[in-house]
């Protein structure tokens, strides 16, 4: 034990010593999920709409108002001469809504009054979420038309639990959080060992009385403290500038933390020692850390969103477990219950790592 927290001193002091390296671990995160969190957006706001107005009647008139008093549209002016498509192809506008002649004629008289709305679908998701906006609208202004007496048969009164204000910063920010401690505590263990190797150093860890484990789990321990301080800071992030709070109990959280520092340090630890290249290993942490965590571990979209072809590479994406457990601690509140197994997932996964990188340094220890 005394090797291990000798050789955990020794990196600490390394790394706090290098101020560019300890600027790399604890502010590169907290900027990036200032401005992840903030740039990554679930909603549709002040989207520029242009409206034809064919009718110009009373009826047409407040039609527009309804669209106006949306906080997902704002109705731009457009000549009524011009075509829609122009507004489009122009980027003047997202979205047109034309409004035929006789659209006030019809409402008196109590027949059909259609409408047309025509959106830009280059941006398939956000035409989704501007389609059942407009929906919304146009079944809320015939609602008040009827007096509501006209409604339908079956009414869905909706209740929204664990983010009701719909915030996207409480949906990304913890993903975001994962993703930190996912890209810069490996990269820095992966920089660190593979520096041993291209500077030849690890052969005085082969001729040394020093064992493969007792090196391997120093060099752990140390990016492991890291990675929790680097945890910290931004959980103080989270819990002030993101609004979040623990939904429920907490111990799932600072269990599931420990063991993914340990995961993500034994993840770096494996690379830079199987790769002795520091170029080559901040590729491969690169694509472990960022990319994997990034794309397949529901961070950015639902799992099931993911075509089935590679949905499966995700469950051996360590992040998913942890961006699970995160969200739960501080949205939905689930607790053991919920998510011992993947906490379970990440010790298994971590442990895999460690024997990997254990595996490599036994061999060359070896045969030296």
């Amino acid at each position: 034990m005394r090797r291990i927290l000798a050789q955990a001193r020794k990196e600490l002091t390394q790394i706090v010593r290098d101020w560019r390296t300890l600027a790399l671990a604890l502010v590169l995160p907290v900027v990036m999920l200032m401005l992840m969190s903030a740039g990554l957006s679930l909603t549709v706001d002040e989207l520029p709409i242009v409206v034809q107005d064919f009718d110009g009647s009373s009826a047409s008139s407040n039609f527009i108002d309804a669209f106006r008093a949306s906080i997902t549209f704002h109705v731009v002016s457009w000549p009524v001469e011009k075509s829609a498509e122009e507004a489009l192809a122009s980027n003047a506008a997202r979205a047109v809504l034309i409004i035929p002649p006789h659209f006030g004629r019809d409402l008196a008289r109590g027949v059909n009054a259609p409408v047309q709305i025509i959106m830009d679908a280059s941006d398939a998701n956000t035409a989704k979420l501007v389609s059942g906006d407009a929906s919304q609208i146009a079944n809320a202004f015939n609602q008040q038309m009827n007096g509501g007496t006209q409604g339908a048969p079956v009414q869905a009164a909706m209740r929204l639990w664990f983010n009701p204000g719909l915030s996207s910063k409480k949906f990304y920010g913890p993903g975001v959080f994962v993703l930190g401690i996912s890209m810069f505590p490996p990269l820095l263990a992966a920089l660190a060992m593979a520096k041993e190797g291209e500077q030849k150093t690890i052969l005085q860890v082969y001729v040394s009385s020093i064992s493969a484990s007792e090196f391997l789990l120093g060099k752990i321990l140390a990016f492991m403290g890291v990675a929790l301080a680097e945890a910290l800071v931004m959980c103080s992030l989270l819990f002030t500038y993101f609004g979040l709070t623990f939904a429920g109990d907490p111990t799932p959280f600072i269990v599931a933390t420990v063991l993914y520092t340990f995961c993500v340090a034994s993840f770096g630890t494996m690379i830079g020692s199987t790769i002795p290249n520091q170029a080559a290993a901040l590729q491969a942490v690169a694509l472990g850390g960022f990319l994997l965590v990034f794309l397949l571990s529901g961070l950015m979209f639902p799992i099931q969103n993911i075509p089935a072809g590679i949905r499966w590479i995700s469950n051996f994406v360590w992040g998913r477990y942890y961006i699970e457990i995160v969200r739960d601690a501080l949205l939905q509140g689930g607790g053991w219950p919920a998510v011992w197994y993947k906490v379970i997932f990440i010790g298994i996964i971590g442990a895999i790592f460690y024997s990997l990188a254990w595996r490599g340094m036994r061999r060359m220890q070896v045969k030296a």
